[in-house]
């Protein structure tokens, strides 16, 4: 880590090297010639950009020229921004290496990114080797890879988490709770104690979680019952089990135990402070259990699991890097993605952070956070690079780790990983479902209706917008998709 240090405090650009160097330098100089010389990849990243994206970049950039013979100017697009303009960009056949996958099947289908089936082990087989099966499998597009997974969260389980200073506080106990029903007693002794704050806050998007998975993702009606029959394609709004779940949250609307402008709310509830008593969360075995929502939150969660933990298409194309179609640097995209997802000294300076400043390195593998530590200084774990070549922090021990591994090995595998529905015969139909889907949702979701009441209504929708024609070819692909993988 001797470069990161060495480089820490220096105050030049990068980017401002790369535009010098674009542009040839006046002084003549034999350095400055070579630095002109050199490739410079463009890479497309989601989110908001660190504050210090060019001291970073500078360290960075010396990692990569001296093991690849190139470097890398990342391009920052937000949130809210980023599918718009990639859209943009992809339409327009602009000259681009890499970028934060968007919508990467159907423009994976459209030609918009390079094959990597070959390229991948080629260019990049240490990285490549590391990956879980599940990655390759559910990022397969007509029998093909088109995408550089991010090694992270390869399962995901759904949980409820709880604030334990809350808990504490009113001495109420989540022993036992495995559904969202077993939580209800909890929820009604600690509105009886603060009516005014959310025992369970949700809002708007707000999505009930069963042990289910979604062809189409979770906001339409087709989904694969995990505890049911894994060879059909079934509507989770007329399952049984689903309906319960639904009734569960029209109780707890009832009981006020649910904001009453959940279905339409955007409210921010902070996991710091104490504005909830219990939310919905997501986590995977990087998370170790609560330790990343306790540190996030800077106070102590704790979560009970509801769901199953499944290695599921959507967690294989959670991050995805793909290298454009119109790149005239396609190898070194990949080798570049390589070194980024097996070089321990590139991506934890960048993670991580300063090496000084923001960490210092215990033992071999582990780290201790120092005060420079701060937001938006240095890039998220989950949509940058191989989070097993990450150090961890010196508070995760060994038997930690261990359980992780070891919950990976067993987590359960979607029947539906890597199934890719071809939409192109029910675009229209598609498109008329997503619009009923759209009216009833969160309604639906956040226990504001009456799920008996709503349900025929929404059913009788979806008839008329064509749903049976919609399932019935998406069962005869996935019919051919499970002969083909059996």
């Amino acid at each position: 880590m001797k470069l990161w240090k060495k480089l820490a405090f220096t105050g030049f650009s990068a980017l401002t090297a790369i535009s010098l160097a674009a542009c040839g330098g006046g002084s003549g100089d034999k350095d400055d010639a070579a630095a002109s010389d050199t490739t410079t990849l463009q890479m497309y990243q989601i989110g908001d950009k660190p504050d210090n994206l060019d001291q970073l970049m500078e360290v960075a950039n010396k990692r990569i020229e001296e093991k690849i013979g190139v470097k890398v100017n990342i391009n920052y697009i937000g949130w809210g921004d980023y599918e718009k303009k990639m859209n943009v960009i992809i339409s327009s056949g602009e000259n681009y290496d890499i970028a934060f996958a968007n919508n990467y099947v159907s423009n994976a289908q459209k030609g918009a990114f390079a094959d990597l089936t070959e390229l991948a082990p080629k260019y990049g087989k240490e990285a490549y080797d590391s990956l879980d099966e599940a990655y390759i499998k559910g990022n397969l597009v007509n029998g093909k890879l088109y995408a550089f997974p991010v090694n992270g969260n390869v399962f995901a389980q759904q949980v409820l988490t709880f604030n334990k200073p809350l808990l504490d506080k009113y001495n109420l106990s989540i022993d036992g709770i495995e559904t969202y029903a077993d939580a209800e007693k909890v929820l009604q002794e600690f509105h009886k104690k603060e009516p005014n704050t959310a025992a369970f806050a949700i809002g708007q998007g707000f999505k009930v979680q069963g042990d289910f998975d979604y062809p189409l993702g979770n906001t339409l009606p087709f989904a694969v019952d995990l505890n049911g029959d894994k060879t059909k394609i079934i509507n989770q709004y007329d399952n049984e089990n689903y309906i319960e779940l639904l009734r569960t949250m029209h109780s707890w609307y009832d009981q006020g135990l649910i904001p009453s402008d959940a279905a339409t709310s955007n409210k921010d509830y902070p996991l710091e402070g104490n504005t909830w008593l219990m939310r919905g969360e997501t986590q995977g075995p990087y998370d170790y259990g609560d330790t990343i929502l306790t540190n996030a939150a800077n106070q102590e969660l704790v979560s009970k699991p509801i769901t199953v933990p499944l290695k599921s298409t959507g967690q294989a194309q959670m991050a995805n890097f793909v290298v454009s179609n119109t790149s005239k640097n396609k190898e070194k995209s990949v080798e570049f993605l390589a070194l980024l997802n097996s070089d321990p000294e590139l991506l934890n300076g960048l993670v991580w952070g300063i090496e000084g400043e923001a960490w210092e390195k215990v033992g071999d593998d582990k780290v201790k956070l120092l005060d420079g530590y701060q937001p938006k200084t240095h890039m998220s774990a989950w949509n940058t690079g191989n989070n097993k070549i990450l150090y961890t922090q010196d508070t995760i021990t060994d038997e930690m780790i261990a359980k992780r591994d070891q919950s990976i090995a067993e987590a359960e595998t979607s029947p539906i990983l890597g199934f890719s529905f071809n939409t192109d015969s029910v675009k229209t139909e598609l498109s008329n479902i997503s619009n009923v889907m759209n009216q009833y949702l969160d309604g639906l979701n956040t226990g504001t209706v009456d799920p008996d009441e709503t349900l025929p209504k929404l059913m009788d929708a979806l008839d008329k917008a064509g749903y049976d024609k919609v399932l019935t070819e998406m069962q005869k692909q996935y019919d051919t998709f499970r002969q083909e993988n059996n």
